[in-house]
């Protein structure tokens, strides 16, 4: 229970974040996708139902507010939650590679079943400009969000994780 209530707070401000700050300072119509790095980062850091559950809800907020279809993004997210938390037991805090790599291929992912989906069902089968102009610079924004994010995330997950027994928690 005591991490259900930083997970809600994170999720809202994630999807705050998104949604409002991001989107009025976003680079051609670009904005980062918080929920697959929240998706992606609860997952490898607490396991795949953390994940899977960060992601569906996640998911779940942004089809309510703002999806054509409901449940879509909610899928695609729980899946990436999901899949990541299988790599929770490569899990160490002094690494920032693997997560960096997992967000990467979960945006990747996330784009690749968002086209998929939308597009080339409908007969849209432009993807290298897809790719080019919408799936790549998003990668990128979303990365570079995650260099600031993820440490602020790994900050909770070290002080939720504090020893009980009055030990010092490393912040370096």
């Amino acid at each position: 229970m005591k991490h259900v209530i930083p997970a809600i707070f994170i999720l809202i401000t994630g999807f705050v974040l998104q949604t409002a700050l991001f989107s009025r300072i976003s680079f051609g119509g670009i904005v980062p996708n918080i929920l697959v790095l929240l998706a992606a980062a609860y997952g490898f850091m607490y396991g795949d139902k953390a994940g899977l559950f960060m992601g569906f809800f996640g998911g779940l907020m942004a089809d309510v507010f703002f999806g054509s279809f409901l449940g879509l993004n909610a899928v695609i997210l729980m899946y990436i939650g999901y899949l990541n938390g299988k790599f929770n037991r490569f899990y160490y805090e002094e690494d920032i590679k693997l997560p960096l790599v997992l967000i990467v291929v979960s945006d990747l992912a996330y784009g690749g079943l968002y086209y998929f989906v939308m597009f080339l069902l409908r007969g849209r089968f432009d993807l290298k400009y897809y790719f080019m102009k919408i799936m790549l610079p998003e990668l990128v924004y979303t990365v570079l969000v995650a260099l600031v994010y993820y440490p602020l995330l790994l900050l909770l997950y070290r002080i939720l994780h504090a020893p009980k027994n009055g030990g010092d928690i490393s912040f370096v």
